[in-house]
């Protein structure tokens, strides 16, 4: 049965048990966070914020923390080979840790997640330094994924206690990309788990499910998954959730199952205004993205309508477009930034459109699956 996507009604902010004031950020556990955090701020133009190790107190981890206009990244790194770290890492390889969420309450955060069914990650742990103090509470959710809770509106400090300036020389003269926030973070769920991650999301978080797309929606000749999206009351925080659904071969989202040895982020959209500038930008410092076919362009215009931008520039870069009742979108997907095919980046420019793209999906995943018979697993 075709069941066609459609937009419905975000909960409104009063009636939100878990005001969330968007991501605070995205942490990242990898092999070697020196050389990740160089490649972040050379490749996407992140800038230096923070640092915490041994020379801070730390013994077991080091973490860089690097940011741009609203958007951190905190790259994690073990230093101890029997620590959670080092396993997190030997099992799915580099990827996403944590999905810090913003809040004004993380104790209360907290009570209230875990009162609805959600697992403690962390207890409410009160960290203080001379900047002041800072909250952070948090639960497990898919995987080994787990959401933080941040509260710093009693904090001054650079980042979060524990954690020292950091302002390499090498970085000074660095200009950045136009990223300018999380607009949203898609996980990847095995086969029949992603309604039970929507009722986890419900029920815990009090998110709604505001868009959903089934096998119909998201297919090629050989592949097909399915995703319905998450998003809390105030819109701030969006999470769609993928599972794989039968196909001739094997799927974007069982691939990832395969060398991400489980459940975990996808992929992260990057907002950004100029999105011709951002990419071209990125491509330059070394950027990989998926290419769709030229053809694609050929009826574009006549399937969206009249957009601002000039088609060339859209098509040497090969930038999707998409439209909805509120306006369009261009986005471009970046190949995974390490060598297992997992994680990888979306760049979305929004000019009034709410939703994720679905005139899109056929020359996406076949652009993805292009890059997957390359790698051998189609």
């Amino acid at each position: 049965m075709l069941t066609v996507a459609k937009q419905l009604p975000v909960m409104p902010v009063s009636n939100d048990f878990l005001p969330l004031l968007g991501t605070d950020y995205v942490e990242f556990y990898v092999g070697n966070a020196k050389q990740a955090a160089h490649y972040y701020i050379n490749a996407f133009g992140f800038t230096p914020l923070a640092y915490a190790g041994p020379e801070t107190g730390l013994k077991d981890r080091a973490s860089y923390v690097i940011c741009q206009h609203k958007l951190t990244f905190v790259l994690t790194t073990p230093l101890k080979a029997d620590s959670s770290i080092a396993a997190h890492i030997a099992r799915h390889g580099d990827g996403v840790k944590v999905l810090a969420l913003l809040v004004n309450d993380a104790a209360d955060a907290w009570k209230q997640t875990t009162q609805r069914g959600g697992i403690s990650y962390q207890q409410p742990l009160y960290l203080k330094d001379n900047y002041g103090e800072a909250v952070i509470s948090g639960i497990s959710t898919y995987g080994d994924t787990v959401h933080l809770f941040i509260e710093r509106k009693k904090y001054g400090g650079v980042f979060l206690p524990g954690y020292n300036a950091w302002a390499p020389s090498f970085a000074a003269n660095l200009v950045d990309t136009g990223l300018l926030y999380v607009d949203h973070c898609v996980g990847n769920v095995g086969w029949n788990q992603m309604n039970m991650w929507v009722k986890f999301y419900e029920d815990v978080m009090g998110f709604k499910n505001i868009l959903s797309f089934d096998d119909a929606d998201i297919s090629t000749e050989y592949s097909a998954l399915m995703s319905k999206v998450m998003s809390n009351g105030n819109g701030f925080v969006k999470f769609p959730i993928n599972e794989p659904a039968e196909g001739k071969n094997k799927s974007q989202v069982e691939e990832y199952l395969e060398f991400y040895n489980g459940e975990g982020v996808q992929h992260i959209a990057l907002a950004t205004n100029d999105i011709v500038k951002t990419v071209k930008d990125l491509m330059r410092r070394g950027v990989e993205f998926l290419k769709v076919p030229s053809s694609y362009y050929d009826e574009l215009l006549d399937r969206v309508g009249k957009i601002d931008e000039d088609l060339e520039p859209l098509k040497e870069l090969g930038i999707l477009v998409d439209r909805d009742n509120e306006g369009y979108l261009l986005q471009l997907f970046s190949k995974p930034v390490q060598d297992r095919p997992t994680l990888f980046f979306e760049i979305i420019q929004r000019k009034g459109a709410k939703s994720f793209g679905k005139g899109n999906f056929k020359a996406l995943f076949e652009a993805i699956e292009f890059e997957q018979g390359l790698r051998g697993n189609l």
